[in-house]
């Protein structure tokens, strides 16, 4: 520990420049991934907020919940055997204001459940973002397919569905502006195995949000991009000590010379890694989460400290690999011949 150490010492350019590339790539990783959580909080947030549970939409509908329609006795049959289930239909649409200006939502209507809000005929409940927009509790909206107008009677934090803020309206009312009877989908929570029931398609919570096509192409292009840089990182590492390996045969050679064990030289070089990689660590979660306070209103930005624990360990594992099979070059060292070569 000592020589890894004095090394880092002698040598700090050197290591500094590792630990900056580190830091920089870590930091993006972090920022990244903060980014594909928001987004997808921002893209789905009424699903993911349901508890654990099993989704079933019409096997006709090909895995498309806008095509999807329950048929009324078999959704009253499942709602009757199973009364924490619910059945409900989520379809995009818009709402004018008092002004006449038009706001995007996602119309959410659903069967009795404490899963879901309640709210009267004639009465919305909207998500808080719209409160940016000007619209408060007591203001009258329209909907050019309904007849009536829509009462706002309260507000809910972070419920979001195609990156739409989510307006809650009566089965009745939602009928009316979309002239269809059936409901889209039904959730039954549980963690067992799902029931099967003829003519319907199970989903997990999971299976369901990567069948919402923006959801999907959204994520994967994200987590692609993350793990990119969690692989680049691992390259840095190996390219980094298997130039400093290299330059250090000759050293190699008389430690082995007086009786260093090789694995005595890879605990050096493990030192040397972990103590960089901590410390870009510390720094890059550090400042992601310092960004996660100070990030503009309205971006959509999560980045937990669960995600930065998991991706600061695989960073980590990564470096560990790579710093490794840089070193296996130290186990074919021969002594005589690495002294002979000289000390670069």
């Amino acid at each position: 520990m000592k020589i890894a150490w004095k090394e880092i010492q002698k040598n700090k350019a050197r290591f500094m420049i590792l630990g900056s590339i580190i830091f920089l790539v870590s930091f993006l990783t972090f920022i990244i991934s903060g980014l594909s959580n928001g987004l997808s909080q921002d893209n789905a947030a009424i699903i993911k907020d349901l508890p654990e549970g099993h989704f079933y939409m019409n096997s006709d509908a090909e895995e498309t919940y806008n095509a999807s329609k329950i048929d009324e006795e078999l959704e009253t049959k499942i709602l009757k055997n199973d009364p924490e289930s619910a059945a409900f239909s989520i379809q995009m649409g818009f709402v004018n204001d008092k002004e006449d200006k038009q706001h995007s939502v996602a119309f959410v209507t659903a069967t009795e459940s404490k899963m879901f809000e309640e709210v009267g005929k004639g009465e919305v409940i909207l998500d808080s973002s719209l409160k940016n927009e000007g619209i408060k509790v007591g203001d009258k909206l329209k909907n050019n397919q309904f007849s009536g107008e829509f009462e706002v009677i309260g507000f809910v934090d972070q419920k979001k569905f195609s990156h739409a803020p989510v307006a809650y309206i009566h089965t009745e009312n939602y009928e009316e502006i979309y002239r269809v009877k059936e409901k889209q989908l039904l959730f039954i929570p549980g963690e067992g195995d799902a029931p099967s029931y003829s003519g319907l398609q199970s989903f997990t919570k999971d299976e369901f949000l990567n069948t919402i096509p923006s959801y999907s192409a959204e994520q994967l292009s994200l987590n692609m991009i993350t793990w990119f840089l969690v692989v680049i990182s691992g390259m840095l590492f190996a390219i980094f000590f298997y130039m400093m390996n290299v330059q250090k045969i000759g050293l190699y050679g008389i430690l082995k010379a007086i009786g260093f064990k090789t694995i005595s030289l890879f605990q050096m070089m493990w030192y040397q890694m972990i103590f960089i990689t901590l410390v870009a660590l510390g720094l890059s979660v550090t400042l992601s989460q310092g960004f996660g306070v100070i990030a503009p209103e309205g971006l959509p930005f999560d980045l937990t400290a669960q995600t930065s624990i998991q991706l600061s360990i695989i960073f980590i594992v990564i470096g560990f690999v790579g710093a490794t099979l840089s070193g296996l070059q130290i186990k074919k060292v021969e002594p005589l011949q690495a002294i002979q070569q000289g000390e670069v």
